[in-house]
């Protein structure tokens, strides 16, 4: 069942943690690689909620980025 949305109430909730979570799959071989990253954050009341944001998909989306880095070089190294 679909939650009802409520167009007439304006929220009046301030944003005070966010999350984000990356997630990365790789093929090695005949195998799968499933490689995550998350992360929250406290939001100070004074904070552009906006850029914190993108700053933490850029801080969550490097650090899977740089797990997979990592596999592929482990694997590599393997040869």
């Amino acid at each position: 069942m679909a939650a009802k949305r409520t167009t007439k109430y304006e929220s009046k909730a301030t944003v005070t943690t966010i999350s984000a979570v990356s997630r990365a799959s790789i093929k090695i071989r005949d195998n799968f690689y499933t490689l995550e990253y998350g992360e929250s954050r406290s939001i100070p009341e004074d904070a552009d909620v906006e850029k914190e944001r993108a700053l933490l998909w850029e801080t969550v989306n490097k650090e899977c980025d740089n797990q997979v880095q990592e596999v592929l070089e482990m694997f590599r190294s393997k040869k």
